[in-house]
């Protein structure tokens, strides 16, 4: 049986989708109001000077809110410049919308090979706060667009994750938008 993270969902399988839109509190208000997902823990204008696109160094800000609808993390990106990355890619390729599936991994550098050697691509990288550094990859003969994200499963990722889940249990509605910290 599957280790299983706090929030209910197991590691190796899909426990996110990210969606890439042009307004984080209009989106943010659309899942709220009408898919009853929420609330959502932001994380205002993060610039990391180490994400990579493609190779190079691309450090693009934006901003990004995680919220709960069930045990299925919705995560949303705002782009608030015009750099190169992978949310601008997929935004020319696709328009606004569907990024990527996350998947958790015990040690992502681990199982990273295996994904490449089925054909998978790295196509970014990025740290990120909860500890270590997520992986993008493009996958070879998608059967819709988007990219897959690879999560470390640190401690610190599972217990404020957890945390945002709980928050979503039972949820009354009131403050949709708290602080990602």
């Amino acid at each position: 049986m599957a280790k299983m993270l706090g929030f209910g969902r197991p590691i190796g399988a899909v426990m996110q989708a990210c969606y890439v839109v042009p307004d984080l509190a209009r989106a943010i208000e659309f899942y709220v109001r009408t898919l009853n997902a929420g609330p959502f823990f932001v994380l205002p204008h993060r610039k990391a000077p180490d994400r990579i696109y493609r190779g190079a160094v691309a450090p693009t800000e934006v901003s990004l809110a995680m919220g709960f609808a069930g045990t299925m993390q919705i995560e949303l990106i705002e782009q608030h410049d015009e750099a190169p990355s992978l949310f601008r890619e997929a935004i020319a390729r696709h328009g606004y919308g569907f990024h990527h599936f996350g998947i958790a991994h015990e040690d992502v550098p681990e199982v990273l090979p295996m994904y490449l050697g089925e054909g998978y691509e790295v196509v970014g990288r990025s740290p990120v706060p909860t500890g270590g550094e997520v992986v993008f990859l493009e996958p070879p003969n998608p059967v819709h667009p988007g990219y897959l994200e690879l999560l470390p499963a640190t401690e610190d990722m599972d217990q404020r994750f957890t945390r945002f889940w709980q928050a979503s249990v039972d949820w009354d509605g009131l403050d949709p938008i708290r602080p990602f910290a």
